[in-house]
């Protein structure tokens, strides 16, 4: 191996680390799966689909990678913790976690009804918190972690409805630097992603708008909404020992929509 490779593999390989991904089997959630296997790591893709769960991990493994699914319901709190045992029992404990999975409704704030937030805080945060709680102490106690979490421009600036999804965003990015606080002393960093306007299956209904996908790419500073593809670099920076002095952060992946 050249010395440049060595020096690239040494900062960023996920050899002989295990990772969950909930929300993997499509979107930006299957791009940081896909990346994370191909970096080296055991992968366990938790979503609620069976067939997208299936053909996602069958593209790995033609790709020589280590994956495997587990269909969970992240909406209750039973359903979280039984996905949690079921993925922990594939590739053992795992050293990363990536909350990936979210619900998105968009009701007028004026129909939003206890119903929707509630389900929309049980999946957008509720299931990161269980799912912290169950594998972070662990983490810390083996001296190893990376907790990752998928935030949202909404989180931080109201547009499209942001609603209870905003709300339950916002709370996420805060969860991560409360994970921070608690373990990143035993070598569990916790961040956060932040997508600009990237067209996945959870926005189906405003990728549909011709208009508005043109208006958001013209809020970045590249000219373009963003790819699932785009969050594969830095998914595996955070993941890997490369950034292991970064913690509590929200990261923007956005084109510079958020400082346009």
């Amino acid at each position: 191996m050249s010395s440049s490779r060595a020096y690239l593999s040494g900062l960023f390989s996920l050899d002989g680390r295990a990772a969950v991904v909930t929300g993997g089997s499509s979107g930006i959630g299957r791009a940081v799966a896909g990346a994370l296997a191909r970096a080296g790591a055991r992968v366990v893709v938790v979503a609620r689909r069976q067939r997208e769960l299936a053909a996602t991990v069958e593209e790995l493994l033609d790709d020589g990678c280590r994956a495997a699914w587990v269909s969970g319901d992240l909406s209750t709190r039973s359903g979280v913790r039984t996905a949690a045992e079921e993925a922990a029992g594939v590739f053992g404990e795992p050293d990363i976690l990536v909350n990936c999975a979210g619900v998105n409704p968009r009701p007028p704030m004026d129909e939003l009804d206890e119903g929707v937030w509630d389900a929309t805080m049980a999946v957008n945060l509720e299931a990161p918190f269980l799912l912290g709680r169950r594998f972070g102490p662990a983490m810390a106690g083996r001296g190893f972690g990376r907790i990752i979490h998928i935030s949202s421009q909404q989180a931080h600036r109201a547009f499209a409805r942001s609603g209870a999804y905003g709300v339950s965003k916002g709370a996420l990015e805060s969860l991560a630097r409360s994970q921070a606080e608690a373990w990143s002393p035993y070598g569990v960093t916790c961040n956060t992603l932040v997508p600009g306007f990237v067209p996945t299956p959870l926005n189906a209904r405003l990728s549909s708008d011709p208009g508005r996908v043109a208006a958001l790419a013209a809020r970045t500073m590249v000219g373009r909404n963003g790819l699932a593809e785009d969050f594969a670099g830095a998914a595996v920076f955070l993941a890997s020992g490369a950034s292991a002095y970064v913690t509590g952060q929200s990261i923007h992946v956005d084109g510079g929509f958020s400082v346009h």
